[in-house]
């Protein structure tokens, strides 16, 4: 994305990273919303109606009704008042605000700056635009599916939701590199080994909000055994090869924790080269990285260890927002590709 108007061009990227730091607060709210139990409390898609809040005891009264119909509120929730059900009732719309907040926050600028600079300039940012609309289509598409025959959504569902997530402020972030970043660098890494990193992180990901979406965070909440043994207790080596073994919550703990250390490795494969090779213009970046993994990581083993409270769940999600972006960033520090002056 190469913009010539310098003026236009500080205007996108202040708009740019203002988007990213109201996704990534959207982040957080959403995995709020998750470990409140709270996704399910609205029932209904309303694009526009929506918008609003309950404003009346009737409207309130509606509400909660539908709430009593899907299978999480007769099995679980049976016993709630309408003031419990109003806090739920907040998390979830507060998420839901956040998301048509954004989409309009994104189109109104975008369309502005096309009028600008044109079109063609800003195919990337319209890409972003449309995986803003996806978002909010699989955002019901996962809280459809705890509607009807279970009493939580799918968790692959959940993973999807949230890796698009991941994905669009990533992309929000490389083209913000793009617009403020002007050095290039003679010497760096091959383009392969952070490409790889950061795949291996959007893995860990995904298996974290497999690990969140069955509550596997809440058993086995030792480290680094599994109960007594590294492997869990209740479960066979075979079972890893097959596919319900992502439906399993034993055998997904035991892949994030696992996935984690292999990340870890991966990272001291690529400092030692960073280092060896004496490419000093990576020093910050991939110490940054260093730095903000073991964090996520120490965050993710205290997270295990006091059965996935929800603060420090949250923060080890939050962090998960910087690793990526920390990622992001060296990744692009990597790239051939000229910054755009």
């Amino acid at each position: 994305m190469y913009i010539e108007n310098l003026q236009i061009k500080k205007i996108i990227s202040t708009w740019l990273i203002s988007m990213f730091w109201i996704i990534s607060f959207m982040i957080v709210v959403g995995g709020l919303t998750r470990l409140t139990d709270s996704g399910l409390s609205i029932t209904q898609w309303q694009l526009f109606s929506g918008f609003l809040p309950p404003l009346n005891d009737s409207d309130w009264n509606n509400y909660f009704n539908l709430y009593k119909e899907i299978p999480e509120f007769k099995i679980q929730n049976y016993e709630m008042s309408l003031q419990e059900f109003k806090i739920i009732f907040w998390w979830e719309w507060a998420h839901r605000f956040l998301g048509r907040l954004i989409g309009i926050s994104f189109l109104l600028p975008l369309l502005y700056f096309t009028f600008k600079v044109g079109f063609k300039k800003l195919i990337n940012l319209y890409v972003i635009f449309f995986l803003i609309c996806f978002q909010g289509f699989i955002g019901w598409y996962m809280v459809s599916s705890g509607l009807v025959d279970r009493i939580d959504v799918s968790h692959f569902r959940l993973s999807i939701h949230l890796i698009v997530a991941f994905l669009i402020i990533s992309l929000i972030l490389w083209n913000y590199f793009n617009l403020k970043l002007t050095k290039t660098f003679d010497k760096n890494l091959k383009y392969i080994l952070p490409l790889i990193f950061l795949g291996l992180i959007y893995c860990q990901i995904i298996i974290g909000a497999f690990v969140s979406g069955m509550d596997a965070g809440q058993i086995y909440n030792s480290w680094p055994l599994m109960g007594s043994n590294y492997f869990p207790d209740d479960n066979k080596y075979l079972s890893l090869f097959k596919l319900s073994a992502f439906s399993d919550p034993s055998l997904v703990q035991f892949m994030h924790r696992n996935l984690a250390y292999i990340i870890l490795i991966f990272y001291m494969i690529i400092i030692v080269k960073i280092y060896s090779k004496k490419l000093i213009n990576l020093y910050f970046s991939i110490n940054l990285l260093g730095l903000l993994l073991f964090l996520q990581i120490i965050l993710g083993i205290f997270t295990l260890l006091y059965g996935a409270q929800i603060y420090l769940a949250s923060m080890h999600q939050l962090s998960s927002i910087f690793l990526v972006s920390a990622s992001v960033y060296f990744l692009y520090l990597n790239s051939n590709q000229r910054l755009s002056s």
